[in-house]
Parts: structure tokens; sequence; C-alpha cells
């Protein structure tokens, strides 16, 4: 029986938006991976923890906006590792949990062109799948990729979640950047 490929999607979805939903879906739809898991990142090593929201909201956002997708799973995996998180030690102990599934990190190009910064890299590189999504302004030479890493051809949409946050801090109606869920909790809480 073949593995269930299963993607991994991990950011700090600080929220999450449309852009996360739409890339995810194409490759569930175009791409061939079974699901995608939104694993919500504690705290990133590479990133300032200063506008982080808490864990747990961030994670509820997403469950609001993947419930009524079957190939979408929230995750807190990372919840219960040691931190900072480092991929590296997020995919070995996804493997060892999950054996019955082949796992494929999802990173956009951006990442890709600092991945040399990451923790062990090469072995990440060596022992795992990666799909590589397009970025504005970080072009990415698929010729010159490792046999494991691949580029998807996804739509790109020029969203942040700091963008996000900050038309929600200013009062701004972004209900279309947003699950309605994730926007209504968000106008609730905020």
């Amino acid at each position: 029986m073949s593995k269930l490929k299963t993607g991994i999607f991990s950011g700090s979805f600080n929220p999450i938006h449309i852009g996360h939903l739409a890339l995810a879906n194409y490759l569930c739809e175009f791409c061939g991976l079974d699901e995608v898991w939104f694993v919500v990142s504690p705290h990133n090593p590479l990133k300032e923890q200063a506008d982080l929201w808490p864990d747990e909201l961030r994670l509820r956002l997403v469950q609001l906006a993947i419930g009524d997708y079957p190939h979408f799973r929230a995750s807190d995996f990372e919840f219960h590792l040691p931190r900072p998180s480092y991929t590296v030690h997020t995919l070995d102990c996804l493997k060892s949990s999950y054996p019955k599934r082949e796992f494929h990190l999802i990173i956009g190009s951006d990442n890709w062109l600092t991945f040399d910064r990451w923790r062990e890299p090469e072995r990440i590189i060596a022992e795992n799948q990666i799909l590589i999504y397009p970025r504005p302004g970080y072009p990415v030479n698929k010729d010159e990729l490792p046999g494991t890493v691949r580029i998807v051809d996804s739509p790109t949409f020029e969203i942040s979640s700091t963008f996000i946050r900050r038309a929600l801090t200013e009062g701004k109606d972004v209900r279309y950047f947003l699950h309605p869920a994730v926007y209504r909790l968000l106008r609730a809480e905020l």
C-alpha cells in the first residue's frame, strides 16, 4: 500500500489568510498531495516573536479556516516539541509518529533562498521531499535544485499576515482576505 502524500505547511499563521488556503488547495488538487497539514509554529527561530498572537488563538483560526475541506488538517504538533522548533526535528518526529505517511515540506521561494540558514539544511534535503511555491521577487533556478526538491507552478498571492494584522488594527474591513469564520472571530476578539 502506498503512503499518504502529506504536505507539511508550517508557519506562524498569524493569522491564516486566503493566500495560505488557496496555495494548500492547489497543492492537493493539482500537485498530487493527499492532504496538507497546517502545522502552527509556536516560534520561528528566524523571526521576531513580539507580534506573534497566542498559540491557541492561531491554531483556532486555522481550525476555523479549514473546517469544511476534507484534505486539510490543523496541527499543534510543534506545540509539544522543544522550543525553538526546528524543521529538521519536526520532520524527524512526524516520520517517527506517522510511518504510513510520506511527508512533503512546503516552503516559499523566499525561504528556499535562505535555506542554508536553517538547522541542518543538507539533512532536510537528503531525507525529505520539498515543494517550493513561488513568491514574487524570489526567483529560483529549477535547473540547480536537488532531486528531492521541486518547484510547483501555483498561483501567487501578494498577501501577508503582517498586512492583515495592520489592517485589522486600523479598523479596515478585510473580510475578503480571510476565511469568513476567521474574519468574524477576529472582529469579535480585536
